[in-house]
């Protein structure tokens, strides 16, 4: 017999979990006591690496391989997440830049999938997460920011930094909407973090040649932005709603 819905497990969604920061945050809320959903795009060895670590006992987690720019990704990854108990906490983390370089290189193809990657698909999974939680029930959205919402990111990433500044927007303006229904809206935004993002872009060693530009000296690691992540989604955060948490080694 399924537990009452009030006993089931807490469920975190994490998108694009497989690797880098959304790794992280897969692990340590899986630390935490979360069953977990995690989505990746195409990484399946990756994906089944993570699945096989956190396997073998409770809480459960599962992988989604989905394109979460899909205009039916929203319902499908809400609807497996929901299998697994009671879905609890969103966590938008899966995003992209593009090839490192300027403006002037900046094809239409590739701007249109960071936008639709990068803001409009954590806007519908914020908007799925509204429809679909009562209200009076806590719930909590964490949104994965960037410190080039602030910095701008010139000559390297400015269409991502453009759309990290609308998810702090984005992240405002929901804290206010659905403050009412109990469901807590904030972010986090990394400074340099130490992943294999960088050599996505085209600069393998772009995390350390920024460090020399950071007060504490070095990129910060997956693991202390997992740990922000967790800390909003957490009841010590209970009062916070609305903040852009900066995790930037004081950039």
């Amino acid at each position: 017999m399924p537990a009452p819905p009030e006993q089931a497990p807490r469920v975190a969604i994490v998108t694009g979990g497989s690797r880098g920061i959304g790794r992280a945050i897969v692990e340590r809320l899986h630390r935490d006591g979360y069953a977990i959903l995690f989505t990746h795009s195409s990484s399946d060895g990756e994906a089944a690496v993570l699945r096989s670590a956190l396997a073998g006992g409770a809480p459960p987690c599962a992988a989604l391989r989905i394109d979460v720019a899909d205009a039916e990704a929203p319902a499908r990854i809400f609807d497996a997440a929901q299998s697994l108990g009671r879905v609890t906490a969103l966590v938008n983390n899966a995003g992209v830049t593009g090839a490192i370089g300027s403006i002037r290189l900046l094809d239409d193809a590739t701007l249109s999938r960071v936008v639709a990657t990068n803001l409009v698909a954590p806007a519908r999974l914020c908007r799925e997460a509204a429809l679909r939680w009562s209200e009076g029930t806590p719930r909590a959205i964490v949104n994965i920011s960037s410190i080039a919402a602030r910095t701008g990111s010139p000559g390297e990433y400015v269409a991502y930094a453009a759309t990290k500044a609308a998810i702090d927007t984005l992240t405002r303006g929901l804290a206010r909407e659905l403050a009412p229904a109990a469901i807590r809206v904030n972010a986090v935004s990394p400074g340099t973090i130490d992943t294999s993002i960088h050599a996505r872009a085209g600069e393998p060693g772009r995390a350390w040649r920024v460090a020399q530009r950071v007060p504490l000296g070095r990129p910060g690691q997956p693991e202390e932005i997992a740990a922000a992540v967790a800390w909003l989604l957490s009841d010590e955060a209970s009062y916070a709603t609305g903040s852009v948490l900066e995790v930037t080694g004081g950039l």
